[in-house]
């Protein structure tokens, strides 16, 4: 069965344009809280967060009323990180998780993402369930049976000191200067409290959320303002986040970027050392870079590659027995810690290597050389399947064959957006520019 509304990481569009309006959600918290609500009894419990974007109220109503609709009790937990939403789902013992974000998109999208009672994201297999009952419509419950819902106002409190917990209680932060950039999003408060509560001197960026302004020029997205923060204030380190907060980047002292890759390269080394890596492996997606690989290698690692998308990264992760996993945007998964991306928890995670390590930003954030990389999008349209078309099938097939033995190409469909990803990666740059620009091509000219 082909997915009508799931992506790589639930449902996600433009708000107020399908599938992405209220009546949508309202379909989609009935036919959710139908599929969990399962034995007829009143018991059944769901967590729902949200981040800082305007139209996260008009959904969190909706999702309300189609989940207490079928008799499911709701716990409205506010703004609050991605990974909140996995850990709290398990601690308050409820059947489902929501956390209603577009992640890393802009202001004028939203999503809707689920966790399953252990408080990691639900299989394919569930979400196809729920696309059949999305779209058959669902009976709901019986007056005596509706749900009822209540706010639940300390939900940060108690993320943040399950993030706290991550590190060792014997580690302070006392002396690190720190710039974290929440862009204004939804751990505006929550990243700045838990640093300072560790002792760091925090400096904040994108922590005056309006409604529109989630991931404007600021974030793990964008992250110059950060860099240009952590340059002017003398900071050792900089934290960048996107909009939900399971994303994170890594600024040095001198103000330059260290992607996931880099940083799942540090942790996994150090874990390594420590006898802390479980499976001799790290798990990442086909995007992480070549440079990652070679560096595991050399180490004496292995690299687990999975589709993209975090979810695929963890499901990799539990059937193998491994603890480490993310993906090159900055998901970057510790499930020793939690069942999702999380990028304070990774932060806190890089900020523990720099004082146990007495080492700046600079020496840690760039553990090995990139194979040179490039990426471009090709957006299409409503309908349109241009990878189908034969002319991009034959440009794929001479664009893979002009990079054998000298790197790799990578053709994918965007799980969250309209676009063709070409990506390829060669230590020949003239090559490398040649195979992507031949692939774009023809992708251009299917969809135009």
């Amino acid at each position: 069965m082909t997915r009508k509304f799931f992506g790589t990481d639930g449902v996600r569009g433009t708000a107020n344009i399908y599938p992405m309006t209220a009546e949508m959600a309202l379909r989609i918290g009935a036919a959710v809280g139908r599929y969990f609500r399962n034995d007829g009894t009143n018991q059944h419990r769901v967590v729902i967060g949200k981040d800082t974007r305007l139209s996260g109220y008009m959904f969190e109503n909706a999702l309300t009323a189609g989940l207490t609709s079928t008799g499911m009790n709701v716990f409205l937990l506010g703004p609050v990180p991605t990974p909140a939403v996995g850990l709290l789902t398990t601690s308050m013992r409820a059947d489902l998780g929501v956390m209603i974000s577009a992640s890393h998109n802009p202001a004028d999208d939203n999503g809707i993402k689920f966790f399953g009672p252990d408080g990691f994201k639900l299989s394919d297999e569930v979400e196809l369930e729920l696309e059949k009952l999305i779209e058959a419509g669902v009976e709901p419950a019986q007056a005596p049976n509706i749900g009822r819902a209540q706010r639940i106002d300390d939900g940060r409190f108690r993320y943040i000191e399950r993030v706290k917990s991550s590190l060792p209680r014997d580690l302070p932060l006392r002396g690190v200067k720190v710039v974290i950039d929440c862009a204004n999003g939804a751990a505006y408060r929550a990243a700045p409290e838990a640093l300072w509560e560790l002792g760091a001197e925090v400096i904040t960026v994108g922590v005056t959320p309006n409604g529109y302004n989630i991931n404007e020029n600021c974030g793990s997205t964008s992250p110059r303002t950060a860099q240009e923060a952590v340059v002017a204030h003398g900071a050792d380190v900089g934290i960048c986040l996107d909009g939900d907060a399971d994303r994170v980047m890594i600024i040095d002292e001198k103000g330059k970027v260290a992607d996931g890759d880099q940083i799942m390269g540090l942790l996994a080394s150090q874990w390594a050392e420590q006898g802390r890596l479980k499976g001799g492996a790290l798990v990442a997606t086909v995007m992480s870079n070549l440079g990652l690989e070679r560096f595991l290698d050399c180490k004496g690692l292995r690299l687990e590659r999975t589709a993209v998308g975090d979810r695929y990264v963890v499901e990799a992760m539990r059937k193998g027995g491994y603890n480490l996993g993310g993906e090159q945007s900055g998901h970057i998964v510790m499930t020793d810690y939690a069942t999702t991306g999380d990028g304070l928890m990774a932060g806190l995670q890089f900020l523990a290597a720099m004082v146990e390590s007495g080492k700046k930003a600079s020496e840690l954030a760039q553990v090995f050389e990139t194979v040179p990389q490039m990426l471009k999008n090709v957006r299409y349209g409503a309908g349109q399947t241009p990878l189908d078309a034969a002319s991009v099938k034959a440009a794929i097939a001479d664009a893979e064959a002009a990079l054998v033995g000298q790197g790799r190409l990578l053709i994918r469909k965007s799980g969250t957006e309209p676009l063709v990803r070409v990506m390829a990666e060669c230590e020949d740059a003239q090559l490398l520019e040649c195979t992507v620009d031949s692939v774009v091509d023809a992708v251009q000219a299917a969809v135009a």
